[in-house]
């Protein structure tokens, strides 16, 4: 299609998986966890809660499903809206717990239920670590897609362009 940037698969599908593995993480942990004594109060599997809902759940799928629409799509604006999704998604995991304090009738999302010695490693895994995590591969995501997608000897040795092989089209930058 003229005029349209094409993408690089192979970079955006790595990101793209990665964000699904962390939102899946996200989304399953608080469920599965209580099995592997990692987990958060009520520490029972597979306990619902409209806490664990709407601060794990819910970004976990956000972050897993911006993943899929960054491996899926061939244009940039679906894939970056895919990023965006990723990272609004982390970023929820990261101050959904400040601001879970505005909705009183969700409930609390509870406290580490592992002793002292892990109760740190929850927080960063349930929450603040992970959240930060998706919006640093969103972010790399982004970046990619950003940039031009160069063909590769579109530019001559003397910074002219030279016709693209799809049809002739002149091939983006450079030149005059």
């Amino acid at each position: 299609m003229p005029g349209v940037l094409p993408i690089l698969r192979s970079p955006a599908a790595l990101r793209g998986v990665l964000l699904i593995l962390l939102g899946v993480w996200g989304a399953l942990i608080p469920l599965v966890g209580p099995y592997f004594r990692y987990a958060y109060t009520p520490d029972t599997a597979w306990h619902f809660t409209l806490a664990r809902l709407w601060l794990e759940i819910l970004p976990g799928a956000a972050a897993a499903l911006g993943g899929v629409l960054v491996i899926v799509s061939t244009r940039r604006l679906p894939a970056a809206g895919g990023v965006l999704l990723a990272i609004l998604a982390g970023g929820w995991f990261v101050v959904g717990r400040a601001m879970n304090a505005l909705w009183p009738n969700l409930g609390t999302p509870g406290v580490p239920a592992g002793p002292a010695s892990r109760m740190a490693l929850e927080e960063i895994g349930f929450f603040t670590g992970l959240g930060i995590v998706i919006v640093f591969v969103a972010t790399l995501a982004l970046c990619r897609f950003s940039v031009p997608t160069w063909n590769a000897g579109s530019i001559s040795p003397s910074g002219h362009s030279v016709p693209a092989e799809d049809g002739g089209q002149l091939a983006q930058g450079g030149g005059n």
